[in-house]
């Protein structure tokens, strides 16, 4: 009677394992490259890497665009299509190849990155700028912070850690010294 009962619950068992393994197949994450064009930058694929919208020339002259894996990982972010209120509010474009740090320099798109509609509701945003601001040796929410004025002064100052070196108060005067001889 017992190994029967054990029988029936290892029965059980195997089909709820059966089923949730089901149900986690009937839901598949995102591929990039199964993407659209309309929807492949600013995704993260199921594995947490970023997508990558690519444009190939055909012999026919032909543009064709392609959505691929990079080797980017995004941080604590998988399975991500942006939003298009985020693409609007951040100031971004869906038909983008790639970014640039320079981005971080221009007043207008950094007043959109920085604004609450964009800093405070997409995370994937932002943890893509904020990564490539780190590898420029600027941390964002300090952008951020300096926006308000200058931009390129701000990020002046962050890159030389808030601490600007004032400029000569005169004219500096330099002389020649002579050469010396090789041995």
């Amino acid at each position: 009677m017992a190994s029967n009962l054990t029988i029936k619950i290892l029965s059980i068992l195997a089909l709820a394992l059966a089923l949730c393994v089901q149900a986690d197949q009937a839901t598949p994450g995102v591929t990039c490259e199964d993407l659209d064009q309309d929807v492949c930058a600013f995704a993260v694929s199921s594995a947490g890497k970023r997508c990558v919208l690519e444009k190939h020339v055909k012999r026919t002259g032909q543009e064709a665009y392609t959505c691929r894996t990079s080797e980017i990982e995004a941080d604590k972010i998988k399975n991500w299509i942006e939003t298009d209120e985020c693409i609007k509010s951040c100031g971004l474009d869906r038909e983008s190849f790639g970014i640039s740090s320079d981005s971080l320099l221009e007043s207008h798109f950094t007043e959109k990155l920085c604004s609450p509609q964009c800093y405070d509701s997409c995370p994937n945003v932002v943890d893509l700028y904020f990564n490539l601001a780190a590898g420029e040796g600027v941390f964002l929410p300090k952008l951020c912070e300096a926006q308000g004025g200058n931009v390129r002064r701000g990020m002046a100052e962050i890159r030389s850690s808030g601490l600007v070196a004032p400029g000569p108060i005169s004219p500096a005067k330099l002389m020649a010294a002579p050469a010396m001889a090789p041995y």
